[in-house]
Formats: C-alpha cells, sequence, structure tokens
C-alpha cells in the first residue's frame, strides 16, 4: 500500500508521483507547502484551497497546480476522492507564477489513476515513465476555468474582497462599494482589473458561483443556494453561471 503522507512524497526520484487519498467531509489539511508543484485533483467532492493571494475552488473533474513553496489550506466539502500529483519543478514545461484551476481531460484522469497504481519507484522507461510524461503533457494543455478568485494587493480593494467573500449575498452597485472604500469608480475598476486581472462585475460573479459550489457540495437546495448568494431566483443565478463558464470557455 503506498504511503498517504505528502513528505514521502517530495524527494522521490522521479518526474510525477501519485498519491491518492480520501477526506471527509468539513476537513482540512491546515496551512502548508511542499517542495515540489502538487495538482490537485478531486475525482469526487469538492475541495476549496486558500492562499494569502486568493481562493480556488476545485470541484469533481477539475484540478488545481499549486506552484512549489506555496503556503495553502484546504477545506473538503462533500466526501472528496483525491488523486495528488507531485510534481519536480524541473519535469514542468513552465512553472507556473500561480496557483491555477485547469479542467481534466478524460486522459489526464485516466493516466493520473493509472500512475497512482504503480510503484513509487516505477520503471521511467516502462509504463510508469510513459504515464508520467503523459501526465506532464496533458497538464501543459490543459484549459484554464473560472473557480479561481484572486485577490488584489491594495488594502482597500483586498478589505472589500474578504467582506463579499463572508458574505456573497450583500447588495449594492460598484458606485456603493468604491464609496465604502473611499476610493473613486474608476479608481476601483482600474485598479481592481490591474491587480487581479478581472473586472469588478467578473470577480463578484466567481465570488457567488464558487459559494454555491460550496453550499451545493454540502446539500443544500437550489432555492437556498440562490438566495444565499444574493440571486432571487434559481432561474437568474443558473444565467449568470452559464454566462461566467461561457466567458472562460472563450477565454482559454
Amino acid at each position: 500500500m503506498h504511503s498517504t503522507l505528502a513528505d514521502d512524497y517530495q524527494d522521490v526520484p522521479r518526474p510525477v508521483a501519485v498519491m491518492a487519498k480520501d477526506f471527509p467531509s468539513g476537513a482540512t489539511t491546515g496551512r502548508h507547502s511542499h517542495p515540489r508543484a502538487q495538482l490537485l485533483y478531486a475525482t469526487a467532492g469538492l475541495m476549496v484551497a486558500t492562499t494569502e493571494n486568493g481562493t480556488w475552488a476545485v470541484p469533481a473533474g477539475h484540478a488545481l497546480l499549486i506552484p512549489p513553496g506555496v503556503m495553502h489550506d484546504v477545506a473538503m466539502h462533500g466526501t472528496v476522492a483525491m488523486r495528488t500529483a507531485y510534481l519536480a519543478p524541473e519535469a514542468l514545461v513552465t512553472t507556473p507564477p500561480a496557483c491555477r484551476v485547469m479542467h481534466v481531460s478524460a486522459l489526464l484522469d485516466a493516466a493520473l489513476v493509472a500512475l497512482a497504481s504503480e510503484p513509487i519507484l516505477y520503471d521511467v522507461t516502462g509504463r510508469g515513465g510513459h504515464l508520467a510524461a503523459l501526465v506532464l503533457d496533458e497538464i501543459d494543455r490543459a484549459p484554464d476555468t473560472p473557480f479561481a478568485l484572486p485577490l488584489p494587493q491594495d488594502p482597500r480593494l483586498r478589505r472589500l474582497c474578504r467582506a463579499l467573500i463572508d458574505d456573497p449575498g450583500l447588495d449594492g452597485g460598484i458606485d456603493t462599494w468604491a464609496e465604502e472604500v473611499g476610493v473613486s469608480r474608476r479608481t476601483l475598476t482600474r485598479r481592481f482589473r490591474e491587480e487581479t486581472g478581472l473586472s469588478f462585475g467578473a470577480w463578484r460573479r466567481r465570488v457567488r458561483l464558487l459559494e454555491a459550489l460550496t453550499r451545493q457540495a454540502r446539500g443544500a437546495a437550489m432555492h437556498e443556494v440562490t438566495t444565499a448568494v444574493g440571486y432571487r431566483s434559481p432561474r437568474a443565478f443558473q444565467a449568470m453561471m452559464q454566462r461566467t463558464l461561457r466567458a472562460s470557455t472563450r477565454n482559454s
């Protein structure tokens, strides 16, 4: 049986080392980091990872790529079946400058699951080595998704973001929020895009989408989810979700 301790995978002399581990709903990993890059993949359940610079939701069928050395905490919503790939930094085509959530192809899914069943010290010239190369290639090709929630560095904007993360259903337009944090509407919109890569409106839609995914993973009914994130009807919320997903697909 393979180890379920992350430390046992950091010095493995292989480009990719995959650990399989299940978590009960409500479990958290606590803040930690790894010398290797990490690909967190959920085959079931929802993971929500938090770092100093943002929040990332990782639903089933998606993965989060975390650069080496980044402190993070992962919370489990629903029973989570995790396949974690620890990646040697030199094996990556490009080392990611920040965390990114990606869609997991059927090929990447199959390669991760298969590599998890191989010996940790797999034959690099055999099946294990071929699977590892496939994993790395599919990671490089994978499109991003709208489940990243970057945080701005400006303390005023960051306070606003924390308030909306704590209560995604808060009402108010952009003028209200600009006045609340003491900046002009123009400054808020310009700095927000410069520091997060998203418009304020797009960022707020992501907050609501992530909160909805979390509540659904905990078993909440759709009408409860809709109300909690500030929408008057499930239809209006579903329309927003579809627009957000389509926009992400166009920009991938």
